[in-house]
């Protein structure tokens, strides 16, 4: 690992792709150890074993590098489709995969980003969106799923709804920056989701 007042350390040069990713891991790196206050370019470069210019030359402002460094750390948190045949086990299985993703992330954008939010005059909510990627799609899916086979009535689950359980671990994750426990994950879903929908 190396520190921002380390020298760079130099081996093979590397090119496109995979320069790009190391310099985005780079800049993870830097926010999860400095906060977005303490990241630099020249840190950055120094972690990945580069020069400042060769980071000037792909992002023109921290904001926008912390931003790629972000999609690229949540794009490693893939979700995959439970089909257990039932909305609860397939609801339960999916908080389940998100819980330890979310307490990261929560730990990162309580103490890591204030300076990100006010320089870029965004908010949490917008991170969010901005970091939810494909995964909307299989949370859709599961949903979609038990109202087409009958399990819960369509017309109860409306956007708000069909967010709850994420956004509830979500919270849980923010205000205590740890997962949250499988039998609250349960008791979430026995509880609160599915009495909404039934």
């Amino acid at each position: 690992m190396h520190l921002a007042s380390e020298e760079p350390v130099r081996g093979r040069r590397r090119h496109g792709a995979e320069l790009d990713g190391a310099l985005l891991d780079a800049a993870w790196d830097e926010l999860m150890e400095r906060g977005y206050s303490g990241l630099t370019f020249d840190s950055v470069a120094r972690r990945a074993g580069t020069s400042r210019p060769v980071v000037n030359r792909r992002w023109a402002t921290k904001g926008a590098l912390v931003q790629d460094a972000m999609i690229r750390a949540s794009d490693r948190a893939v979700l995959v489709d439970p089909r257990t045949g039932s909305l609860r086990d397939d609801t339960i299985d999916l908080l389940e995969q998100l819980n330890v993703w979310f307490a990261g992330f929560a730990a990162i954008m309580t103490a890591q980003l204030a300076a990100y939010f006010d320089e870029l005059g965004t908010s949490p909510a917008e991170l969010r969106e901005m970091l939810v990627g494909t995964r909307r799609s299989v949370i859709e899916a599961v949903t979609q799923r038990a109202v087409d086979q009958g399990e819960i009535d369509g017309a109860k689950l409306t956007p708000r709804i069909a967010r709850l359980p994420y956004d509830l671990l979500r919270h849980e994750a923010i205000m205590n920056l740890r997962p949250m426990s499988s039998e609250a994950i349960r008791e979430v879903v026995d509880t609160i989701f599915l009495p909404l929908l039934r």
